[in-house]
């Protein structure tokens, strides 16, 4: 029986998913199928997942609505590969990267869906009450 909240589960799989999609760039451009043998300097493109990291495993709401944005970088990575490259291993880490893409994005915004409603609600009311105090 779990007893984790639906948001606990949105920021694990959220943070599994980053991790996962950290790893497998590092795996996929350093010795499972770099555009040059030995590795390349595309293992590079790893660095801007460290910069949401730390925010993302701390939950911090700016980091992980800022972060979705910057994810879809990797996903059009992952179809502009899956598309051009002929190796088939390469084809498949670039659907996963699709794939783990897509789902980070999903989390964090079903994660941030509560927090989201609450602050419409919230500027709703500021905003009737203050329409009330111009009335008076």
């Amino acid at each position: 029986m779990s007893t984790a909240t639906p948001e606990k589960k949105y920021y694990l799989l959220a943070s599994a998913s980053l991790i996962a999609l950290l790893l497998l760039c590092i795996c996929w451009e350093w010795f499972l199928a770099p555009l040059r043998p030995g590795g390349s300097w595309m293992v590079l493109k790893t660095l801007p997942l460290l910069i949401p990291l730390r925010g993302v495993l701390k939950r911090d709401n700016y980091t992980m609505q800022w972060s979705s944005m910057l994810i879809w970088l990797y996903f059009t990575e992952g179809i502009v590969r899956a598309y051009s490259d002929r190796s088939s291993l390469s084809v498949a880490l670039a659907l996963a990267e699709v794939g783990l893409s897509i789902l980070f994005f999903i989390a964090v915004i079903l994660y941030l869906r509560p927090l989201k409603k609450a602050a419409k609600a919230l500027a709703k009311v500021n905003a009737a009450n203050v329409a009330k105090a111009a009335e008076q």
